[in-house]
């Protein structure tokens, strides 16, 4: 792989005006796309099999004229204070509200509350329930206005009036401050890593190339493909995270090469050759933990998967390819300042062609300059000197902050979540106050009569069972199908939407008529979404551990091949669940517990998105075999040169540290970046993976790892002789690109010092 990625490298850089144009182009086509494509709608989430979302299907079969999955929104009025809203001015304010929105574009139906029963017992509080004939992103604007319309018309009458529902739903908008700041952050930290500002602007232009074609295909492929905005939202997020990262550690190995003696076009080859091999498999993990996603068996995460695993697809070629040709383009101005001026003016020469001046005379002269005491050399000889108080007080210290992921409880958002600032948020909370907090979350029971023998006898039987589960507050009246084949009854718990109550209820309620379906012969399905996202959060905590087992040994099976010993990759596996681990803690004490949640803006604690842990497992199984990749791809180069064991840990500390270093700061970044949106899914993954991201960086990988490997000494590197011949050699470390060293290298490298071992 490092002799073709070697021979790319340098196509790239002799063809660097072709190869930029052929992205120009790709940009530009993408954009326009874009730009013509018609707008994506967000879809609701759904689980093919679970038992609600086959009462959501036998709804939209049985009652054709309606949508069960349809927009719907509640008006809800408050009388002012030592007022009846079933006074009779207030009742005339309310009425002629539901006439304004009679009869409007959309609008299936509008309930009048003084004629369902629909007030509070003290009088004070009425809902009035608006169903729409399409579902919530597919609401035109003028629909949602004259709704809002239809509350500011009641609040002139003097009633407090805010709206619930889904019908308001709005779709998550990239682009906001706080994702300028991370940038803005991630920018800092390329200036002073790589000391050179062209360098920094060359693996932000990259990113950005890469993020922008990814963006603009997503929203191209958002109609036929029914891409949702969070979809668009995870390929930003880990298009630049990762662009970012692998723009770096190829043109930090540029510099290393030409520090070494290289020409530009042989630094290039090399770079891609070595530090592109560690791309291309680092890129392949993300990849294929991300497409594992569609495993799961829920539509919307296989498209968060296959987006975010196409961004991480084109910021690998973006790397291998534009990367080294914007090196042809910079010249001698991708090193930093200091080493351009250690190492001298460049020549100067007649001539105009194609090959540059810098790299006709200047770019020739070796840039070699005396190796200096850097941060990570230090740290890794501290780690070797105290290996095992270094892996005793990181272990202890990931494994404190993971005891809080004991008590993950798993539940999707609902309004309760939302800021106290929106409408819906203060009509959750009225309706709690006036009919109990179960009101918010009803209960559909969907009872099928078409194999019963008398339809009215089995809904009574239906109807008297739920009423007698404990925990029921209220059944409504059953309502039958054009067919008379199906009922249909609402059934409101007592307790709050995500509470555990509800979902002992759910179970509760459906043991309870499995009786009546083996008496009568119908199908009884409850559903709603409580129900929904109850079914959802079960299949994924069912879900965790075979998912978590396939990518434990996806990783193993992946680092056996990379690095050839058997030791190393177990090694990398355990400090991917310590990793994992500490960043459910940290969800579960800031979302659960609100340890910290003003900090983030967290105005309401409850259960952890489920959709969460299985796809924060999938980005962060990539990422963290990115820097066990990039770190100690330089150990086993260092060792496979002949070094000892710690020599070999100082070498790779010396040359990838720091830059491990910068990019996890340059992930963490991006990542936090996204905490400030007010979407609790982007918010959710944005805390996990910055998380995530620092604990496997600076904890397991600096800290754990070389301790490990300094307590196992040349056991770490161990492979049995049948692996030996059964694995592929992959040569990430590029020795057989020792066979392209061409004569005019004068400077030897010595980039693996034979120090004593007792030294560390």
């Amino acid at each position: 792989m490092a002799t073709l990625l070697y021979r790319i490298g340098r196509w790239a850089f002799r063809r660097r005006r072709l190869v930029g144009g052929l992205w120009l182009g790709v940009l530009v086509l993408a954009i326009a796309a874009a730009a013509m494509a018609p707008e994506g709608k967000e879809e609701d989430l759904s689980m093919p099999g679970t038992e609600s979302q086959k009462a959501f299907d036998l709804l939209d079969e049985r009652f054709p004229q309606s949508n069960s999955q349809g927009a719907e929104a509640r008006l809800v009025f408050q009388a002012p204070d030592g007022q009846r809203v079933t006074a009779r001015e207030h009742k005339a304010a309310v009425e002629d509200t539901l006439r304004s929105l009679d009869g409007g574009d959309q609008v299936a139906s509008t309930t009048d509350p003084y004629e369902t029963g629909a007030v509070s017992e003290d009088g004070t509080i009425a809902y009035s329930t608006v169903t729409y004939t399409a579902g919530a992103v597919d609401l035109t604007q003028s629909t949602k206005n004259a709704l809002e319309d239809a509350a500011s018309q009641a609040r002139n009458a003097g009633l407090t009036v805010e709206i619930g529902g889904s019908a308001l739903d709005a779709e998550e908008e990239p682009g906001g401050t706080t994702e300028i700041i991370g940038v803005a952050v991630a920018a800092v930290v390329l200036v002073l890593a790589l000391g050179s500002l062209v360098a920094a602007g060359l693996s932000l232009l990259t990113a950005f190339v890469g993020v922008a074609i990814a963006f603009g295909l997503v929203s191209a492929l958002a109609v036929p493909l029914g891409l949702t905005s969070t979809v668009a939202i995870l390929a930003l997020m880990l298009g630049l995270a990762v662009g970012i990262d692998y723009a770096l550690f190829i043109t930090s190995r540029f510099r290393d090469e030409r520090a070494r003696g290289s020409e530009p076009e042989e630094a290039a080859g090399r770079a891609v050759g070595t530090a592109g091999s560690a791309v291309v498999f680092a890129g392949a993990t993300v990849f294929i933990a991300l497409v594992g996603l569609g495993v799961v068996g829920i539509p919307e995460l296989t498209k968060m998967g296959m987006g975010g695993a196409g961004a991480v697809a084109l910021a690998v070629l973006v790397a291998l390819t534009l990367v080294p040709a914007l090196f042809g383009f910079f010249g001698r101005r991708i090193l930093s300042r200091a080493v351009r001026k250690a190492a001298g003016a460049p020549r100067r020469g007649a001539g105009n062609c194609a090959t540059s001046h810098d790299e006709r005379a200047g770019d020739r002269q070796p840039i070699a300059a005396k190796p200096a005491k850097r941060i990570g050399t230090r740290w890794a000889r501290f780690v070797l000197r105290r290996p095992v108080a270094v892996l005793l007080t990181a272990g202890l210290g990931l494994g404190a902050v993971a005891l809080p992921a004991l008590s993950l409880e798993l539940g999707l958002p609902g309004d309760e979540s939302k800021s106290v600032e929106t409408t819906q948020r203060r009509a959750y909370d009225l309706l709690s106050d006036g009919f109990g907090p179960g009101f918010n979350g009803p209960l559909t029971v969907v009872v099928d009569t078409s194999e019963s023998a008398n339809t009215r006898a089995t809904t009574n039987l239906v109807v008297k069972t739920v009423r007698g589960v404990e925990g029921v507050a209220s059944v409504g009246d059953p309502v039958l199908s054009r067919t008379k084949d199906t009922a249909v009854l609402t059934a409101v718990p007592r307790t709050a939407p995500n509470s555990g109550e509800t979902k002992d209820l759910v179970h509760a309620i459906r043991g309870a008529v499995s009786g009546v379906e083996a008496d009568t012969g119908a199908a009884i399905l409850v559903t709603g979404t409580t129900a929904m996202n109850i079914d959802i959060s079960e299949a994924m905590s069912d879900a965790l551990i075979p998912y978590l087992t396939v990518v434990i040994g996806l990783a193993v099976l992946l680092l056996l091949v990379v690095f050839r010993s058997v030791l190393v990759p177990v090694k990398a596996a355990l400090g991917f669940l310590l990793s994992v681990g500490a960043a459910f803690g940290v969800l579960v004490a800031v979302f659960q517990w609100g340890w910290g949640a003003d900090l983030v803006g967290i105005e309401q604690t409850g259960p952890v998105m489920s959709l969460m842990p299985i796809l924060i497992i999938g980005i962060v199984f990539g990422l963290a075999m990115d820097y066990e990749v990039f770190l100690f791809t330089r150990v086993r180069e260092a060792h496979v040169h002949g070094a000892s064991p710690g020599e070999a840990v100082v070498h790779g500390f010396r040359h990838s540290g720091r830059v491990v270093a910068a990019a996890a700061i340059i992930m963490i970044s991006v990542f936090a970046g996204f905490i400030g949106m007010s979407s609790p899914t982007i918010q959710t993954m944005g805390v996990g993976l910055a998380a995530a991201v620092a604990f496997d960086a600076f904890v397991v990988r600096m800290a754990i790892a070389p301790a490990v490997l300094a307590l196992l000494g040349h056991r770490a590197w161990w492979l049995p002789r049948i692996l030996n011949r059964v694995l592929p050699n992959v040569d990430i470390e590029g020795e057989k690109l020792s066979g392209h060293v061409p004569a005019s290298m004068t400077v030897p490298d010595t980039a693996v010092p034979r120090l004593p071992v007792d030294r560390y």
